[in-house]
């Protein structure tokens, strides 16, 4: 349920109103607007009179919300949501590029490619310590290792670091991790996605390979009810019955996920094709349809890469397609 407030209703009237609703037992959500404040009633407002609360004189208005997602609804917070991670900004105007590794290899390679993509304007770096793999004989990564090697390649750089988190048990590796990246697989992972809303970290939410925009929200739901408020969408591909490509970029999510929530979506463009040429031209739709970035793989040496090498872009390649979406950015005006 939402209560739209007055125009001409103070903070201090807003919070008598909130106290009033805790005091009969209800969950709320207050947004302050720049135009309007919104306060919504989270669990069971079957019982709630609605004429009552519209005889406040501060009330506007009252509508139940039908969506079981309510924290990541827009309806609940209609401006969007804007972070501030380490100083950079993502949302609301601003195009941040993640960029970096599949996977965390060497001290070298990490500070190469951070160096790399610093220079190309990358705001975030990249880097898998954990990897989930369909193999178990595959390369799984260097795990606690892998963090101390991105932790490295920050110091020499300043860039915020973004790594994947597998297990609720491995938090404590996390400490000094800027964003913590849920992938595909674990979206679902319900008890993981309860924990990381505990955690006073930004979550980067990748969509699942084959779930739906609704049950994708409600994973987000899942860490907002926790208290952590910091999601940010990642489209990475969904499985269709098209083989050309890795898997089937949705970019009609992005403005889907836009009229449905407030919280930030970005674009992965090398997991959801697999093909390195595709990059460019998926990263420049992104920016066109809305999206708020794009997380791009970027390894010092594709071949010998001991993971996704087929995929990463060459830090010269990455350079090249950071100058067509800096140049489409400034016409989109948004600023990288």
């Amino acid at each position: 349920m939402i209560i739209i407030l007055k125009q001409n209703t103070t903070t201090q009237q807003a919070h008598t109103l909130l106290e009033e609703l805790e005091q009969q037992g209800f969950k709320h959500h207050f947004s302050e607007g720049e135009h309007s404040m919104i306060i919504g009633l989270i669990g069971d407002t079957s019982q709630v009179d609605m004429q009552q609360l519209l005889a406040h004189d501060m009330v506007e208005d009252v509508k139940r919300v039908s969506e079981p997602y309510k924290r990541a609804n827009r309806k609940f917070n209609p401006d969007d949501s804007i972070f501030d991670i380490c100083g950079r900004l993502v949302g609301e105007g601003n195009f941040s590029v993640i960029a970096g590794p599949c996977s965390v290899e060497s001290e070298e390679q990490m500070i190469e490619v951070a160096e790399a993509v610093k220079k190309s304007g990358a705001t975030f770096l990249r880097g898998g310590a954990f990897k989930p793999r369909t193999s178990p004989y595959a390369f799984q990564g260097l795990h606690g290792e892998g963090i101390r090697l991105l932790l490295e390649a920050k110091r020499a750089t300043g860039l915020p670091i973004v790594t994947e988190i597998m297990n609720q048990h491995h938090l404590d590796l996390f400490n000094d991790v800027d964003v913590i990246q849920v992938g595909a697989r674990n979206m679902q992972n319900f008890e993981l996605l309860k924990e990381l809303g505990h955690c006073n970290k930004p979550i980067l939410l990748k969509r699942g390979l084959a779930n739906t925009i609704e049950e994708w929200l409600m994973s987000a739901e899942y860490i907002m009810a926790g208290g952590n408020e910091r999601v940010i969408f990642c489209e990475r591909g969904i499985r269709t019955y098209e083989t050309f490509t890795r898997n089937t970029l949705d970019l009609s999510a992005i403005p889907a996920l836009k009229r449905l929530s407030h919280l930030p979506v970005i674009v992965d463009p090398s997991h959801a094709t697999g093909l390195p040429w595709m990059v460019e031209p998926l990263a420049k739709a992104a920016l066109a349809v809305g999206a708020d970035g794009v997380m791009i793989e970027v390894h010092n040496n594709p071949k010998k890469a001991l993971c996704d090498g087929a995929q990463s872009l060459t830090p010269e390649q990455f350079d090249a397609v950071m100058k067509k979406v800096t140049a489409l950015a400034a016409f989109e005006n948004k600023k990288i």
